[in-house]
């Protein structure tokens, strides 16, 4: 089998500066994943995986639209074919994602997890399904070790209003792993969503309130992120195309309500006075328990109806939308910050058009209280790769303050996914490395060190104060 020489230790380290960089200030941090999609259970019960296609290549998105592109088949894919047939199958595409950050993915975890430095491909497929699975069944390969193993020191997962967020009890004295619940209330924002009325009704059960006004609903999920705070929550967490500038009074709000109760067509406009409405409530409340509020901003989701049908949602049919943002940011951020109303703020876009829009947006909210109060966040799902990375550093920088950056996280769905974090470190350190090497720095590796070991892990850790 052909050896992955290219994942050495100066891996995208371009220059000596970058090398001394991230092996001296940065290699060995901790790691601070605030934002991913784990599922606490499997945290709290300590998973043992049956395959690395189970650990692999379930529910990893990215994965199943390189393996479509590759036309093949979905029952390899999403399908029940068995697991090393499916693992072979993506052994066979790996060569065909050379140039996809799929590629440098792929190798990076074979090798930190699992200490594999053979390239993936057709012919050596079966040997490494063979040698990982049987270090799957070793008790170094439960789910909390795999996390340690990375040097993972805290986790926020996204959980739903309602969940009562056991897991995260469960674990709650651990001696090494932290989970923290975000909240996540992005069907609630969507009143045409086809699960409100039946999310509604699980709300009025966990908070034992009938629901049947606006400032009902409000107090119902201002009950349930009190309840989030006592559980550890800091974080709330909203993925919608666009936030809207629109106005609206409580009548309409309950007058939207009631038609949706009796389901009724809403309109366009109804829906975004709800959500706006709606968002900047919740916005107020996360600023009274100093929580972060995260906005993910621009993805427009399911669009192959037929997969939809064949699979279910959130197959791999989602991409970038086109909505503008820039007006919507402005007016929800504004009003909060007017009445000294806005929580500390990350936005994320995922259209990259969007870069310069999100970075002037983020400063314009600035203040005495916290520096970087307002992040405009790290580059986002489809962007979370390299030359997207570098794009994403370089527009903070010249439009902000990179120092004051909370740095990557996993957005991930993958217990595997945490090389990541190294791959962000590696990018930044090779950019501040070559503006060293060209003269456009200063060669104060000390403090540009320090620097990059901020951006990595410090700054997040004294942002949010976990």
């Amino acid at each position: 089998m052909m050896n992955t020489s290219f994942i050495n230790d100066n891996f995208l380290l371009q220059t000596k500066s970058a090398q001394q960089l991230y092996h001296d200030y940065v290699a060995n941090l901790p790691i601070i994943d605030y934002h991913n999609h784990l599922d606490p259970e499997e945290i709290a019960q300590n998973k043992s995986f049956s395959s690395i296609t189970e650990c692999w290549l379930k529910g990893d998105h990215y994965k199943w639209r390189a393996m479509r592109a590759n036309a093949i088949p979905e029952k390899y894919i999403t399908g029940n074919a068995p697991d090393q047939e499916r693992f072979q199958k993506w052994a066979e595409t790996v060569p065909y994602t050379m140039c996809n950050p799929l590629y440098h993915w792929t190798h990076l975890e074979l090798k930190r997890y699992f200490g594999i430095d053979e390239i993936l491909n057709k012919a050596s497929g079966n040997a490494i399904y063979d040698k990982v699975n049987a270090q799957l069944q070793t008790e170094d390969f439960l789910v909390q070790n795999l996390l340690k193993k990375m040097k993972v020191e805290l986790l926020c997962i996204t959980d739903a209003p309602t969940d009562n967020l056991k897991y995260h009890y469960q674990l709650r004295n651990h001696p090494s792993i932290k989970m923290l619940p975000t909240f996540r209330p992005d069907t609630f924002l969507n009143v045409r969503h086809e699960d409100f009325l039946s999310a509604l009704r699980k709300l009025e059960e966990v908070t034992d309130n009938d629901i049947d006004s606006f400032e009902a609903l409000v107090a119902a999920l201002e009950n349930r992120i009190d309840f989030f705070h006592t559980s550890g929550g800091r974080l709330a967490d909203h993925g919608l195309s666009q936030l809207y500038a629109v106005t609206y009074s409580t009548s309409d709000l309950n007058r939207i309500l009631t038609k949706r109760f009796s389901k009724k067509e809403l309109s366009d406009h109804e829906r975004q006075q709800f959500q706006t409405a709606l968002m900047f409530r919740l916005a107020k409340k996360y600023n009274e328990k100093n929580w972060t509020m995260q906005l993910h901003l621009g993805a427009i989701r399911d669009n192959n109806q037929r997969l939809v049908n064949l699979i279910g949602k959130d197959v791999g049919c989602d991409s970038i939308g086109d909505w503008p943002q820039a007006s919507g940011l402005s007016h929800l951020m504004n009003n909060l910050d007017v009445g000294n109303n806005l929580p500390k703020t990350i936005i994320y876009n995922l259209n990259p058009a969007d870069n310069e829009v999100f970075a002037t947006m983020a400063g314009n909210f600035n203040e005495s209280s916290i520096g970087g109060k307002v992040q405009w966040g790290s580059a986002w799902w489809f962007l979370d790769q390299k030359d997207s990375m570098e794009k994403q550093i370089n527009t903070l920088s010249n439009m902000g303050l990179l120092s004051k950056f909370v740095g990557m996280l996993t957005d991930s769905r993958s217990f595997l996914s945490f090389p990541r974090h190294e791959y962000f470190r590696r990018i930044l350190c090779n950019l501040l490395g070559e503006q060293i090497e060209k003269g456009l720095l200063p060669n104060d590796l000390n403090w540009i060190g320090n620097m990059a070991a901020d951006i990595s892990y410090y700054n997040a850790k004294n942002y949010f104060k976990f």
